[in-house]
């Protein structure tokens, strides 16, 4: 599959069965999140694996039902003490977890494992169950597993190229 073809085949799931993810799978999805390029190579980022018990002990931080579905969910945190920040101050911290974010879902994706890209979520209290220090934020929560039998995705809605391009 072209990389278009995986992107395009990409959505949001929000509805897990209760299949796992295999080792070799997460193992694979975090040697291409490891892959993942940041600014001045800083790889601010830390990647925390939720799995049972403790995905439980989660279920206050996104509090969705469906959340509580999903066998694995990855916490993307980023060190703002490590980034690197332009001359500026522009802090590239936010930027890079967004790249390293994007490697894990495609790759998931790309085995077959449907993710959720998820920011809204009670940063304080998931900050505190992982005992993060002052300088490490939790920014994205990816749920990740199977989807349930017959799960179909929604119509990708995109704005035309003609309205996000301009050639000069």
């Amino acid at each position: 599959m072209n990389l278009l073809e995986l992107i395009t085949k990409r959505y949001s799931e929000r509805r897990y069965s209760s299949q796992q993810v295999t080792d070799d799978d997460l193992s694979y999805i975090l040697s291409c999140a490891n892959m993942a390029p940041s600014a001045v190579n800083k790889q601010p980022w830390h990647i925390y694996v939720i799995r049972g018990e403790k995905l439980l002990q989660f279920g206050d931080v996104y509090r969705r039902e469906t959340f509580k579905e999903a066998p694995l969910c990855l916490v993307v945190t980023g060190n703002h003490a490590q980034s690197w920040h332009r001359s500026d101050g522009k802090d590239h911290c936010d930027i890079d977890i967004a790249i390293v974010s994007d490697h894990i879902i495609m790759a998931a994706t790309e085995r077959g494992i449907n993710t959720c890209w998820v920011c809204n979520f009670d940063v304080p209290l998931c900050k505190s169950l992982l005992q993060l220090s002052d300088d490490e934020e939790p920014m994205v929560l990816i749920p990740m597993g199977y989807a349930l039998p017959g799960t179909q995705p929604n119509p990708k809605k995109r704005k035309d190229l003609n309205d996000i391009v301009t050639y000069l």
